[in-house]
């Protein structure tokens, strides 16, 4: 059998629907940016990275269009309106890019995983391989430029430990540990997330057109600022380092450079993300508090997301992905 003759499995399809839905969004950032960054050494990151995705798009179009589905509308010039003022600074511009990389090499490692067929993974290979220079680009500048936060430093122990009784779960009662390296790990990266959430949220909030997703970027930048406090909050007990926030990095620009429909796509995208990310910072926590403040973060979002499911359906906004067969309605039409 013909390898590369083999039709694309659901989750195959699944996954190049959603890097090419998710690819656009950022995609008509990154455009916007580069428009207004003023730094070369940041612009020509921008260039690299539309460069890589209109390659990285063409592939995917052909992937779909060979199994017969229809491209997804995705998102498009039209989402962008072209001339407006500048609504963020050039460092977070380089930020942003960062944090969307991280989001797209661990998008291509799911990708990768969910495929078979050689052809598509060795699509996903070369993803993740533009992936990773762009990860080592951006760290490089933001630490060039004094603006990479790292995560706190440990000192080393003169031997090996073993956890010695329930105390060590404890995080409420008696002499609470202090936070183990893989808690940390999960706590910090939450963080920078979340920062860069709400950071959006306050720009998108300031340029949305509709009352109702101003109203709605407004809810999600206060939750996201709860979540980043309740973090903050376990992190400053052990007198460890709170990654930096980019508010100020936000003009005060009414002019919207993008359409509604992207920038509440892009908050709800961050927010069913994070979810993953809050999960994985579940499972490591060993520590009552901190397992507890997860459970509170996680559902929060649900109800948050669940607003934005709300407001996308309402305005018709959200494109739906290829489904499974309706086998019930195939019989009843017969």
């Amino acid at each position: 059998m013909d390898k590369e003759k083999l039709k694309l499995t659901s989750a195959e399809i699944g996954t190049l629907w959603g890097e090419y839905v998710n690819g656009t969004a950022v995609d008509i950032i990154n455009k916007y940016m580069l428009s207004i960054i003023e730094d070369e050494k940041i612009k020509s990151l921008f260039e690299d990275a539309i460069k890589t995705f209109t390659k990285q798009k063409k592939q995917i179009t052909t992937f779909i269009e060979n199994e017969g589905f229809p491209i997804p509308i995705g998102f498009t010039d039209s989402d962008l309106n072209t001339g407006t003022k500048r609504l963020f600074s050039d460092i977070f511009c380089l930020h942003y890019l960062h944090i969307m990389t991280l989001h797209g090499l661990l998008g291509h490692t799911t990708s990768l995983s969910s495929s078979v067929r050689k052809d598509l993974r060795d699509f996903y290979d070369s993803c993740d391989n533009d992936g990773k220079r762009m990860y080592h680009q951006t760290i490089e500048l933001l630490l060039g430029k004094g603006h990479f936060q790292r995560d706190p430093y440990f000192y080393p122990e003169a031997n090996p430990e073993f956890v010695s009784g329930q105390q060590f779960l404890d995080g409420f009662f008696g002499d609470q540990r202090p936070l183990a390296a893989t808690e940390i790990i999960a706590l910090s990266f939450n963080m920078k997330k979340k920062v860069t959430e709400k950071t959006l949220s306050i720009g998108f909030s300031q340029v949305a057109q509709s009352k109702e997703v101003r109203k709605f970027l407004m809810s999600a930048q206060q939750a996201s600022d709860q979540q980043i406090q309740l973090l903050g909050k376990i992190l400053h007990q052990d007198n460890l380092p709170i990654p930096m926030s980019w508010e100020s990095e936000v003009t005060t620009s009414q002019d919207s450079p993008f359409s509604d429909k992207l920038m509440l796509y892009h908050i709800g995208f961050l927010l069913q993300v994070a979810q993953a990310y809050h999960g994985t910072g579940l499972a490591s926590a060993m520590r009552t508090d901190l397992v507890m403040t997860y459970e509170k973060i996680i559902l929060k979002n649900l109800m948050v997301t669940k607003e934005w499911f709300n407001l996308m359906t309402k305005n018709k906004w959200l494109e739906q992905p290829p489904l499974a067969p309706d086998r019930k309605k195939i019989a009843k039409d017969k």
